[in-house]
């Protein structure tokens, strides 16, 4: 099911080019170029809960003060672009992942913590960008977010019945979200903060308010 153990500092970048999407791809160097002990799920191999299929998370992910991460990586831009303007803060996710990471977390047992992780593909002015760090990999940035699963779902709620399809509301994710970083930099934190950002207003939906420029 997992494989491809990468301890302190450990490279291989032939399990790189095994992870096809641009965005988990990122996310894997981040832990590379940080050192951070963590394994990459097999996603060939696909688990069995109670005769059903169960979704795989991407990365176990070893992180300060002994937690242990299920993390499910979450590609979105950032911005994303709509018919009606720009929009911030794209955190959705499937039931199917709502379902999914639990079985997993309870498989798992003890200490052991499932969470999104929402890799932001970075784009538009810097100074609407997440606060926490940004991550180049082969000439894009990306910023790293994170949310426990238990967080994410006492926020969500429906956004779309056809595709099946929840999300937290922008003001509401900016309170959860954390910086990824913060999983081994500062494994006992524990309590939520607002999310800081370079220099951006927002509106509840997630746009960017545009302020009035001053004199000087």
């Amino acid at each position: 099911m997992v494989g491809g153990w990468r301890g302190q500092g450990g490279r291989s970048r032939g399990w790189m080019t095994r992870r096809h999407i641009h965005y988990e791809s990122a996310f894997e160097d981040l832990l590379q170029s940080q050192g951070v002990p963590y394994v990459a799920v097999d996603e060939a191999k696909k688990p069995i809960f109670a005769g059903a299929k169960v979704k795989c998370f991407d990365f176990l992910v070893y992180g300060g003060g002994g937690a242990k991460w299920l993390a499910d990586v979450k590609g979105r831009r950032f911005p994303y672009e709509t018919v009606s303007g720009r929009r911030y803060w794209e955190n959705w996710v499937t039931g199917e992942d709502l379902a999914s990471l639990p079985c997993w977390e309870a498989a798992f047992g003890e200490g052991f913590v499932a969470a999104f992780v929402f890799a932001y593909w970075l784009d538009g002015p810097e100074c609407s960008w997440p606060g926490g760090g940004v991550h180049a990999y082969r000439g894009r940035y990306y910023g790293f977010l994170a949310v426990p699963l238990s967080e994410y779902q006492a926020l969500c709620r429906r956004r779309s019945p056809r595709w099946d399809t929840y999300f937290v509301a922008p003001a509401a994710f900016r309170r959860i979200a954390r910086p990824v970083g913060t999983w081994w930099e500062d494994g006992s934190r524990t309590t939520t903060t607002s999310l800081p950002v370079a220099g951006a207003a927002y509106n509840e939906d997630g746009r960017v308010v545009e302020r009035p420029r001053g004199k000087g």
